[in-house]
C-alpha cells in the first residue's frame, strides 16, 4: 500500500505532463539562447527587414517555449496537491489554490519562481523593445 495522499487520475495526468515538459527546460532555454544569438547577429549585419521580423518572431516563440517549461517545473516543484481541474468542486479547487500559494514560499520552489519571472520579463522586454517596422505594401 503506497504511503502519502492519493491524487485523482486527472491531477496525476496533469502532473505527469508537467514533469515531461519540465524535463525539456534546459533544451528550451538553450534554443532560446541560440535564437537570440542569431537575431543579434542579424541585427548587426543589417539583414533585410523581412528576415529580421522572422528572426524576431522565432526568438519570441523560443522564449515562450522556455517560459512554459519553467512554469511546468515550478508546478512540479510545488507538488500534485496544488493542481486543480474544472471537474473538481469549488472547495477542492480553492484548497489547491491555497496549497499553491503556500508552496511558492518553500525554498525548493523559489528558484523556479524567480526563473519564471526572469523569463517572463525577458519576453516582455523583447516584445516591447524589438518591434520591427511593418513592411510597406507596394
Amino acid at each position: 500500500m503506497p504511503l502519502g495522499r492519493r491524487v485523482s487520475k486527472d491531477v496525476a495526468e496533469l502532473y505527469e505532463a508537467d514533469r515531461r515538459l519540465a524535463d525539456e527546460y534546459e533544451a528550451r532555454v538553450a534554443a532560446a539562447g541560440e535564437a537570440e544569438r542569431v537575431l543579434r547577429d542579424a541585427q548587426g549585419e543589417g539583414v533585410p527587414e523581412r528576415e529580421l521580423r522572422e528572426l524576431t518572431v522565432a526568438f519570441d516563440k523560443a522564449l515562450t517555449a522556455a517560459l512554459a517549461a519553467a512554469e511546468a517545473a515550478e508546478r512540479v516543484a510545488m507538488g500534485p496537491r496544488t493542481y486543480a481541474t474544472d471537474k473538481q468542486d469549488a472547495k477542492t479547487r480553492r484548497t489547491a489554490e491555497i496549497n499553491a500559494r503556500k508552496a511558492k514560499a518553500r525554498p525548493a520552489v523559489r528558484p523556479w519562481t524567480d526563473e519564471v519571472d526572469r523569463l517572463r520579463t525577458a519576453r516582455e522586454v523583447h516584445r516591447f523593445g524589438y518591434r520591427p517596422r511593418p513592411e510597406v505594401l507596394a
